[in-house]
């Protein structure tokens, strides 16, 4: 297989995919997209903590079919090697998969450098694997080899140019979730190449940091590993708050650079002050456990103005859409849970869980589709009213699932309306212990 052609069949299953993502997604935001250079041979480069959505992320939105290199224990005999390749992805083999499998690299190098003659994509994680985690993991030796030995064997006249790319998630795997992808200013391999020939090894290592050092601004990287999960929780307790603080927000960008900031800070005061950061892990820990004893979630005890108003403005309008709720509910939540439950109890690798979801969505959701329209057909005598039925059900889905998240966000204004109306003396300590623990978090950091 030639990777480096254009594939039809490949740009079709795009589309396809690009719709299921948007569908699957509430928000898909690609900043930079001006660094990408048109005409020059481009490697990809981003942090990997996603699985295969981290891929998806990057070829979905972007006007490449890039060529993926994936490590090489994913590719088993017969179909999954078949369809691996057709998707634009080759084998790398490490240590653990054999040392006798190692020269095959060989292989997986030379059609990489071909790809990068014919100025197409080359897409690489220079981590090697995924963190499942706001975690940047040290970087491999990869990506330099390789637009070395390229440039090398054109004699250094490709003019590589390396992304360094960021992704970000709202979630990890919930449906619905937003997806932010940092294209940053490229690394000319140009610059490099009088280093490598002086000193291979050493300009090897050189452009591997200045990689690293120039993804980890476009990503959110909590570097503790102490109390990395007491920092998310934080994040998620006491992030809007410390937004507000750092200016004017407007938006999913602009929260997700004030929680760099935040975990920046974090990670400093850990450094430099452990009984502190002791100390407000602690109390973070106990605040958040008081809220969930109340059924509750630390945003409605930020802001626990006009609740009583905002319920049954919830009520209302869940009402009005019940409708739309129960039409959606009813032609999707046979595959929804169908396949929320195979994920969940087969799939270990919590990395992998939206992967899963989105390979299963796209294959199971249109034979449950076509199932139903042949089962509501009779109903529907012209042509037109059944394409509309059919076109309509993963839009139907969707608005669905958002009755259904409203559904939550309103139990949780009526729980915090009970705690506010007859247990006031348990609301007041909750409101207390929070604003102790921002003042704190204020005063800290």
């Amino acid at each position: 297989m030639k990777y480096e052609k254009w594939s039809l069949g490949y740009w079709l299953l795009k589309q396809y995919v690009r719709f299921v993502d948007w569908i699957i997604h509430k928000k898909i935001i690609l900043n930079g997209t001006e660094n990408i250079p048109r005409n020059k041979p481009i490697l990809i480069a981003p942090n990997h903590q996603n699985a295969l959505s981290d891929p998806m992320a990057i070829l979905l939105h972007t006007r490449f079919q890039p060529v993926w290199l994936a490590r090489a224990d994913i590719f088993k005999p017969g179909f999954i090697t078949l369809a691996l390749r057709f998707l634009k992805i080759m084998p790398v083999y490490r240590m653990r998969d054999g040392k006798d499998q190692l020269a095959k690299n060989e292989k997986t190098f030379a059609d990489s450098i071909k790809v990068l003659e014919n100025n197409c994509a080359l897409a690489l994680f220079p981590e090697a694997a995924h963190s499942a985690k706001r975690q940047m993991l040290s970087h491999k030796k990869a990506v330099p080899r390789i637009v070395f030995q390229a440039e090398e064997k054109a004699e250094n006249n490709l003019d590589i140019h390396i992304v360094p790319t960021g992704i970000y998630y709202s979630s990890y795997w919930k449906f619905n979730r937003s997806v932010l992808v940092n294209f940053g200013e490229p690394i000319l391999v140009n610059d490099f190449l009088e280093a490598y020939n002086e000193n291979p090894s050493a300009a090897t290592l050189i452009l591997r940091d200045a990689l690293e050092e120039a993804i980890e601004p476009l990503t959110l990287n909590i570097k503790s590993k102490e109390n990395y999960e007491i920092f998310e929780l934080i994040r998620a307790i006491y992030g809007k708050a410390f937004a507000r603080k750092t200016g004017p927000q407007n938006g999913f960008v602009q929260r997700f650079k004030s929680d760099q900031q935040l975990v920046k800070k974090l990670d400093e005061l850990e450094t430099i002050n452990k009984e502190n950061t002791e100390k407000i892990c602690s109390d973070a820990k106990r605040f958040d456990a008081q809220v969930r004893k109340y059924g509750l979630r630390s945003w409605l005890v930020e802001n626990p103005d006009n609740n009583f108003w905002k319920l049954g403005f919830n009520k209302l309008l869940l009402l009005i859409t019940l409708p739309v709720f129960a039409y959606g509910f009813l032609f999707n939540a046979i595959p929804f849970f169908v396949i929320d439950t195979i994920v969940r109890k087969k799939i270990k690798d919590f990395a992998f869980w939206s992967s899963f979801s989105l390979v299963l969505g796209f294959t199971l959701f249109p034979i449950v589709y076509l199932l139903e329209l042949w089962a509501v057909s009779d109903w529907l005598p012209l042509w037109w009213h059944k394409l509309l039925f059919f076109a309509a059900l993963p839009f139907a889905g969707k608005l669905a699932f958002r009755w259904y998240i409203l559904l939550l966000k309103t139990i949780g204004r009526g729980r915090l309306f009970i705690l506010k109306a007859f247990r006031k003396q348990q609301w007041q300590s909750l409101k207390n212990q929070q604003e102790k623990l921002f003042d704190e978090l204020d005063k800290i950091i």
